[in-house]
């Protein structure tokens, strides 16, 4: 069992842009191979911040008022927020605040032998980060660059460096970096 950050981010470290878009990562459409679907295979349970669970609720869960979708995970998430945000029927969506330490064992006992995977923000990785609970950096590096945005993980990780598990390119575009967190 891991704890992985999984994300895709421009050449120059946004995983967002300035307004929180990931139009500029759309515009490539599905990305050779199956990265993606082997990775949440072995994900047992989800996090990610309020800012990443608004905008999964403004594209994909209530972009069409008309025909609403269903959330799009099976496995628990929970959503890190200091405010009160809506819920979305029959997920098991767990919302919390504060030290992400207790709600990483709370996550560990649900994810059984299968991962953790930590969505985003850079800043709620970047707590785990902080307390030792982060164990895998893999990042989807697209040939764009957005100047301003949401950082990719904003802390400095120089002793011990990151330990280079893995590079795959798929097609032209992208190149994903597995990295191995090592204990400080």
């Amino acid at each position: 069992m891991k704890t992985q950050y999984y994300t895709a981010t421009s050449l120059d470290g946004f995983i967002a842009d300035d307004r929180n878009s990931l139009d500029w990562l759309f515009q490539f459409g599905e990305m050779e191979g199956d990265s993606y679907g082997n990775f949440l295979r072995d994900v047992g349970a989800i996090a990610m911040g309020s800012t990443t669970y608004e905008w999964i609720l403004a594209h994909h869960i209530n972009e069409d008022a008309e025909k609403p979708q269903k959330w799009m995970y099976e496995q628990p998430a929970w959503v890190f927020s200091s405010r009160n945000l809506p819920a979305i029927e029959g997920a098991d969506i767990r919302f919390v605040s504060g030290d992400v330490r207790a709600v990483h064992q709370q996550m560990v006992t649900a994810a059984g032998d299968k991962n953790i995977w930590l969505v985003g923000g850079g800043d709620l990785v970047g707590q785990f980060y902080d307390h030792g609970l982060l164990d895998e950096i893999i990042v989807t590096v697209a040939s764009v660059t957005l100047g301003s945005g949401a950082p990719l993980l904003p802390r400095k990780i120089i002793t011990p460096p990151l330990k280079l598990l893995s590079a795959t390119t798929y097609g032209d575009s992208f190149v994903e970096l597995c990295y191995q967190v090592r204990d400080r």
